[in-house]
């Protein structure tokens, strides 16, 4: 199994040094909690299909919950994660080594806007990319999204689930959604189609956003341009 190379500790002031205070308490919680409100996490798992002997990357990981779930249910391929947070990185870890798949999942601390896969991981591409509810907790998220195509294998795909514009929902839930949200500094990204669309062109792939329950969530695609839809 390979292993990272070490990364330095994260830097006061920084992404990291606030999503460690944000998740030094709450990561022992986590996956208990957001399970009634990040919704599409199991969507984009089942649509994953990931090539045999295939590469899967995760930007935020987190706690690895969506990296268990997606190893478990492709037992061919192997896993990746990065993520700002090294406390989250300890829980991660944590659940790795209680399901048994150390072997098939690493996790490395790592600027999702920013990182060398190669240095991380000794891979290079990867056979599919996802984030899962981190775009909306990355400040320079379009960068997050130009990274996660740039390590894309040629007929690989990037997923992406995130929370809404809650379009059809009233005002009067949507204000009270969005001040709760903003107090765990997270944003919505209104222009997330328009950016993942421009983004895949400058890749020379296509992209499709759809809504999930109302606009609560958004669900994102961005596919080789030849690939079949």
């Amino acid at each position: 199994m390979r292993t990272p190379t070490p990364v330095p500790e994260t830097a006061p002031g920084t992404s990291g040094e606030l999503m460690d205070r944000i998740y030094r308490w709450q990561r022992h919680i986590y996956d208990a909690t957001r399970k009634y409100y990040l919704f599409g996490r199991d969507r984009l798992i089942a649509d994953l299909a990931p090539p045999a002997s295939g590469t899967v990357l995760e930007l935020g990981c987190g706690t690895a919950r969506n990296l268990i779930l997606a190893a478990r249910r492709y037992p061919q391929a192997r896993f990746f994660g990065v993520d700002i947070s090294a406390e989250m990185l300890v829980s991660a870890r944590a659940a790795i080594a209680r399901a048994g798949l150390s072997e098939r999942i690493l996790v490395a601390e790592g600027d999702a806007t920013d990182f060398d896969p190669s240095q991380l991981f000794g891979e290079a591409r990867f056979d599919r990319v996802f984030l899962s509810y981190s775009l909306s907790m990355i400040p320079p998220w379009r960068a997050a999204l130009e990274a996660g195509i740039g390590v894309l294998a040629p007929d690989g795909q990037m997923h992406v689930v995130d929370f809404g514009q809650m379009e059809r929902y009233p005002a009067f839930l949507r204000a009270p959604m969005r001040a709760w949200l903003a107090a765990f500094h997270v944003t919505p990204r209104a222009d997330l189609a328009d950016a993942l669309g421009e983004a895949a062109a400058r890749a020379g792939r296509m992209a499709e956003l759809v809504p999930l329950h109302g606009g609560y969530a958004v669900y994102g695609t961005i596919l080789n341009d030849a690939a079949p839809k």
